[in-house]
């Protein structure tokens, strides 16, 4: 499974970015970078990341540095399927 290309198309549904999400490399900024990105947004996608990868995202594995870029999220995501 490719987790990079699966986290960007989650964050295009999520964020409802149109498809402007296939655009997104590994190093394509999110936190403050992607406006629709907010808290709320925040909440709804790690909904859906823990549906879509079935996997459980405690509140406290989560901070800002997550959402830095879209490789930070995807390798985030990829350390919690390899547990």
């Amino acid at each position: 499974m490719d987790v990079v290309r699966e986290v960007t198309r989650v964050l295009d549904e999520v964020l409802s970015l149109g498809g402007r999400g296939a655009g997104f490399t590994r190093d394509t900024p999110l936190l403050g970078a992607v406006p629709q990105l907010d808290s709320m947004a925040v909440v709804s996608l790690l909904t859906t990341l823990e549906e879509r990868f079935n996997i459980v995202i405690a509140d406290d594995d989560i901070d800002g540095d997550t959402f830095a870029s879209v490789g930070a999220l995807a390798d985030f995501v990829a350390s919690r399927l390899v547990r």
